[in-house]
């Protein structure tokens, strides 16, 4: 019987495509992530493996391996996979893509609102101190009707992002290598611009493009120093895509009104300094932490391993 490793706790409805395929499904269920001793361990004479993208899969736990035929990773992202090595080896590396679209851009928009409206700071004072009652000025935020959302990455998320955005009546602008159709464009009222344009006109300005080697510390200390002091940053993409020592100090030195971050450039760690300030929202990854978007995750990788099982070729290959 041939067997799939799952290096950690999924939905059920991963399992029961795994077994109802006649697979032999050996699942981690172990307090906190797989190390990596307990990985290259359980990892020996399996056919497949499903890994959560917070398990670094490198050479060493590939190689432990020689009969493993698929690595499917539960997430869109995989740059904790060694996905050129796996190539050398004719492995395929898969992901989850376009199922997390929903999910994460309405966690986006949350944030978008919280931070601009300032309602987690409400909150925090409400069960600290309280307040002594309505008054005209006080604890005023912004409305988002009018201002510039400038959106960096305009695939399915960017583009899910701007249609529900739209809505609260904002403008539209974003960055990308290659433009929307026409089509595309019109119909979320977006317009193409430069990064330098989309740093300094964004009044909101979220993060929506992959990491890559191109895209890592993408925003660094030029671009926030760049930004209105007004203006509010959003990452609910990947946490490298941004100098996270470089946007502490445009915080703290008041060069930016504040920032909600859902990813971090050394997750799980977050620097303290983030969390010492008011004007900034932290939120533990869970932009597609929905029971609907994890459970088409695990249904993909699932069918995935069942596919290759079958002799077919796996859905979404990243290092074809």
């Amino acid at each position: 019987m041939t067997s799939v490793l799952v290096t950690a706790p999924i939905p059920q409805a991963a399992l029961n495509i795994l077994r109802q395929a006649n697979l032999d499904v050996d699942c981690y269920n172990g307090h906190g992530l797989i190390t990596k001793a307990e990985l290259l361990k359980r990892v020996v004479g399996k056919d497949y493996l499903i890994t959560p993208l917070s398990t670094q899969v490198d050479r060493d736990i590939i190689d432990a391996d020689p009969q493993l035929k698929l690595i499917a990773n539960y997430g869109a992202g995989f740059n904790n996979i060694d996905a050129d090595y796996a190539r050398s080896r004719q492995i395929p590396v898969t992901n989850t893509p376009k199922v997390s679209t929903v999910s994460t851009a309405e966690v986006t928009a949350g944030l978008i609102i919280a931070l601009t409206h300032r309602l987690v700071e409400g909150d925090r004072l409400m069960r600290d101190q309280g307040f002594d009652g309505w008054s005209p000025l006080f604890f005023l935020g912004h409305e988002l009707a009018g201002k510039t959302l400038g959106i960096l990455g305009m695939g399915q998320i960017g583009q899910a992002v701007a249609k529900r955005l739209a809505a609260f009546d904002m403008k539209i602008i974003y960055t990308q290598r290659h433009p929307l159709d026409a089509t595309t464009a019109q119909a979320l009222h977006a317009q193409q611009v430069p990064l330098t344009d989309l740093v300094a006109q964004s009044d909101i300005l979220t993060i929506h493009c992959p990491f890559t080697p191109e895209t890592h510390h993408l925003l660094g200390a030029a671009e926030f120093k760049a930004m209105k002091d007004s203006a509010y940053l959003i990452n609910a993409a990947r946490g490298s895509i941004i100098d996270e020592a470089a946007l502490l100090t445009a915080l703290q030195q008041g060069q930016l009104a504040g920032a909600a971050l859902d990813v971090y450039e050394a997750e799980p760690h977050v620097d303290a300094g983030f969390k010492a300030l008011d004007n900034v929202i932290l939120t533990p990854h869970v932009g597609n932490a929905t029971v609907e978007a994890r459970d088409a995750m695990a249904t993909i990788v699932a069918k995935n391993a069942v596919r290759v099982d079958q002799g077919q070729a796996p859905l979404y290959i990243v290092n074809p």
